[in-house]
């Protein structure tokens, strides 16, 4: 059972999630005793929500731009590169970013960076695993290379600001993004709490050894929050009594 279980997630192109900076979590009724974490770090796209590139294909959609159009601007073209780096360390604003990557795509540039992430949505079972684990006493943080918040805040949009959560590090109030070892640091600093004594989850796998270079337990987010979450879980959360 299990092992079909296993080919129809490939076949889905789930991929499960894995857990670095210790032993492998088990999953289930052989679940290890929880380590003694006491804060929890969350990047925001792609973990807390869905995952970014089903957004950023749904956005070349209804803007009516070839497939891969937008993730060249993105991801290829100098100047899209150039102006997305700066945006996150708060060297430009998101309207310059709205009038760069609208003029690389040749569209309206008017409130671009709200119509590009209209269609990313909060992802419910992390959402719910963050909710459990501050409902259980831990701290939990979001760190996120940031999209800008203004005119368009999508972290408050999205039901995931500042009241959300214990503390919001966002790079472009830092002025330092990830992978920089210093913005963990920062978030570590504004929880009150050690590197072992956390656990941080991100979609990119670059992004995860700098934060266990300060101790900080990571998970590497893929395509299956089920996954994700009962691994939280089994971090986070007391064993239920037998």
């Amino acid at each position: 059972m299990a092992a079909r279980r296993e080919h129809e997630l490939r076949r889905e192109g789930v991929r499960r999630p894995v857990v670095r900076g210790g032993e492998r979590v088990k999953i289930g009724k052989e679940a290890a005793l929880p380590a003694p974490y006491r804060g929890l770090i969350l990047d925001f796209g792609g973990v807390l929500t869905t995952r970014m590139r089903l957004n950023g294909q749904a956005f070349e959609r209804t803007e009516g731009l070839t497939p891969g159009a937008y993730f060249a601007a993105l991801n290829e073209h100098p100047d899209g590169v150039a102006i997305y780096a700066a945006l996150e360390v708060g060297e430009a604003t998101q309207e310059d970013w709205n009038r760069v990557i609208g003029g690389i795509l040749g569209i309206d540039s008017t409130d671009l960076m709200r119509r590009a992430l209209a269609n990313l949505h909060p992802e419910p079972q992390i959402v719910a695993a963050a909710k459990r684990a501050r409902a259980a006493g831990i701290k939990v943080a979001m760190l996120s290379n940031s999209f800008g918040i203004e005119p368009y805040n999508p972290y408050e949009d999205k039901g995931m600001w500042t009241d959300f959560f214990d503390a919001v590090i966002l790079s472009e109030l830092e002025g330092v993004r990830k992978p920089s070892p210093l913005i963990y640091q920062r978030a570590l600093d504004a929880l009150d709490l050690t590197g072992p004594e956390c656990v941080f989850v991100d979609d990119h796998a670059e992004n995860l050894p700098p934060a266990e270079t300060l101790g900080i337990r990571t998970v590497h987010h893929t395509t299956d929050p089920t996954g994700t979450a009962a691994i939280l879980d089994s971090l986070l959360l007391d064993p239920a009594p037998a």
